[in-house]
């Protein structure tokens, strides 16, 4: 399952495990691993970074759009159609056959991670999924109608089949959903943790729903801070933070909790140096791995030098 922070986590952060609050003890315990990485083939030093090798630089670095699409199709030097979870969903097709409900669920909105060449994603808003009310059976049966009637215009009957799909997937997600209650506690008045407790929920009736293979994709927002950036960065990371504990835990509550991953992504990290009371766009990144099927406590990936300007530092920022 995808987290994506957008607009970055505090590169800082990470200099202590406390930093994250809650995480910090599936750190201590063997259950998170933290990982450096960036978007591109390979670690670059400056040297090689100011050649201008198109051949080994990501496309367009610092940029949201380009490097959120990068992380997403798994695709450094361009734009890509489709995800990498989306392509996952392709090959496991055969996992989920006969289901009732698609294996990828999207709980805010769509996401290029999710599209696959054959599989498509459910956006789901937090809490269920509810078809749409006409009020009585007769506008019920109008609808359908409408959907099914072959007018001979292809966009128009694509439309009409998205359209229906979605009504019966909302239908059966729903149904499922009626009696899945938890008794883990998600904190209140974090939109992260409101995701995640949806995502636990689908995974508790995903036999209902025919599926034994599912991917997920959360979304936190906020991150990108050019001013007051300490005070806003410190209140999202412990959103972060308590909201994947509370869904950790609940992957324990449904025993399923060696079998679910739950990872972070997003487009890149913050410079070293301020920018006045914030930070400006930087590359590489620092994520957070976790589930109790991961050999956990452990730093994965080279670090590069902190010093300004030094061999890893393009601009002497701290990128």
């Amino acid at each position: 399952m995808l987290i994506r922070s957008r607009r970055a986590f505090l590169r800082a952060a990470i200099r202590s495990v406390s930093a994250v609050g809650a995480l910090g003890g599936l750190m201590k315990f063997g259950e998170m691993n933290a990982m450096a990485a960036g978007s591109g083939y390979q670690a670059l030093v400056w040297a090689v970074y100011n050649r201008n090798n198109s051949s080994i630089l990501p496309n367009a670095l610092f940029s949201h759009s380009d490097q959120m699409s990068q992380w997403q199709s798994s695709i450094p030097t361009g734009l890509g159609s489709t995800g990498w979870g989306g392509r996952m969903a392709d090959l496991l097709q055969g996992s989920n056959t006969g289901a009732s409900f698609p294996a990828m669920t999207s709980t805010n909105g769509s996401s290029l991670f999710l599209t696959g060449q054959q599989s498509f994603a459910a956006n789901v808003p937090t809490g269920s999924a509810k078809p749409l009310n006409f009020g009585n059976a007769a506008r019920q049966a109008g609808l359908q109608q409408l959907l099914t009637f072959d007018n001979g215009l292809q966009l128009v009957q694509a439309a009409n089949a998205t359209l229906g799909r979605g009504q019966s997937c909302a239908t059966a997600l729903g149904v499922a959903l009626a009696g899945a209650t938890l008794a883990t506690q998600f904190p209140a008045g974090n939109p992260l943790a409101t995701q995640l407790q949806t995502v636990a929920r689908i995974i508790k009736v995903r036999g209902s729903l025919g599926l034994s293979r599912q991917i997920f994709f959360c979304e936190l927002g906020g991150f990108d801070k050019h001013g007051g950036q300490l005070a806003i960065q410190s209140a999202l990371l412990q959103q972060l933070s308590q909201a994947v504990l509370a869904f950790y835990q609940a992957t324990q509550e449904l025993g399923v909790d060696q079998n679910v991953t739950t990872f972070t992504a997003s487009e890149f990290g913050r410079t070293l140096a301020p920018n006045s009371s914030g930070t400006d766009h930087a590359w590489g990144n620092h994520h957070f791995v976790i589930g109790s099927g991961v050999k956990g406590g452990q730093f994965f990936g080279q670090f590069p030098s902190l010093s300004l300007g030094g061999d890893s530092d393009p601009y002497s920022m701290g990128r």
